[in-house]
């Protein structure tokens, strides 16, 4: 079995001041084609909160979490973080733990669900990665946790605290969406109504509806559908949970999407409106990903099918979307 003596949390990234934007942006939107001007417009989703996202942060209280689930269970693995488009860079990670005397890492990336960009794309980050650092270390990238018990216990917990917060209200479940194309050659909806339609089967609330949100792109390329905001424009619901499933942790498409545009289109309707908590560091969730590295450990990485989840390509056409 792999001799771990590393593990490593990749996620998106985010700016964490007003002068972060801008460059953040660009490292995002890169071979895009999106106008300069969208780029600018979503600019201004974060100065609204001065520039900053929380996602990392979030990064840094989930890895404090998992030092301490680590350390509670014997685990004695170092804890690093990289990320895709913003510092810490995982290119400067990954030099990091070579010069640390890192031989072979265990890798989780923060997206549950198999997607290009939730998952293939992290798998390319760390070969990417690997490449520019001389001497890199061995990197068993974990594969997408949908149906693992930590994370569908977790899902649970958040949906019956929002729903003891507003009792008999309606529950839709809201995820990030992505081109038809992705989401055909991945199982990305699959896997995200699968979760729904167990956590709604245990808590006894009848069929589950899954929307989406923070769509990007050129309106002429077909995205999944329903939007979160026509939903909720087109529901007769008196009351609303949202539960941001597709999410981890409550950055800014959760903020800005959710707590802000959702809310607004929600009280213009006269409908009562909570938005469930995502996984973030709850017990149930932090337990799962050591439970992971245990089976990991113990029994390897399951590796993902080499041709699942490819990119298909992208249509010529500008880009109008706000950025993943």
């Amino acid at each position: 079995m792999p001799n771990y003596d590393a593990f490593l949390l990749i996620s998106f990234g985010g700016p964490e001041k007003h002068e972060d934007v801008i460059p953040f942006l660009e490292n995002v939107l890169r071979g895009r084609n999106v106008p300069r001007e969208r780029l600018l417009e979503v600019a201004e989703h974060y100065y609204h909160f001065d520039g900053m996202s929380p996602i990392n942060d979030q990064c840094r209280q989930l890895m404090a979490a998992l030092k301490t689930e680590f350390a509670e269970h014997g685990i004695g693995l170092p804890v690093y973080w990289g990320n895709r488009n913003w510092h810490p860079m995982l290119e400067d990670t990954v030099r990091t733990m070579r010069g640390d005397g890192v031989k072979r890492a265990l890798a989780l990336a923060t997206s549950a669900f198999g997607s290009y960009s939730g998952c293939r794309q992290y798998r390319e980050d760390i070969e990417r990665a690997r490449a520019a650092v001389e001497g890199a270390p061995e990197i068993d990238k974990l594969p997408p946790f949908s149906t693992h018990a930590g994370f569908v216990e977790t899902v649970e917990a958040r949906v019956a605290e929002a729903l003891a917060r507003l009792p008999g209200a309606d529950v839709v479940y809201t995820a990030h969406s992505v081109p038809l194309s992705m989401a055909q050659s991945s199982p990305y909806v699959r896997q995200l109504r699968q979760v729904c339609a167990t956590v709604n089967e245990r808590l006894g609330v009848g069929e589950p509806a899954l929307v989406y949100q923070s769509r990007s792109g050129p309106p002429s390329q077909p995205w999944l559908e329903p939007d979160i905001g026509e939903y909720i424009r087109a529901s007769d619901a008196r009351k609303l949970v949202a539960v941001p499933v597709g999410f981890l942790s409550d950055h800014m498409e959760v903020l800005y999407d959710l707590d802000t545009e959702a809310a607004a289109a929600a009280a213009e309707r006269g409908i009562e409106f909570v938005r469930a908590g995502t996984a973030g560091t709850h017990p149930r969730f932090v337990a799962g990903i050591r439970e992971m590295v245990e089976a990991a450990m113990s029994g390897g990485v399951q590796a993902c099918a080499p041709d699942c989840c490819k990119l298909a390509a992208r249509p010529p056409a500008a880009g109008t979307g706000r950025p993943a």
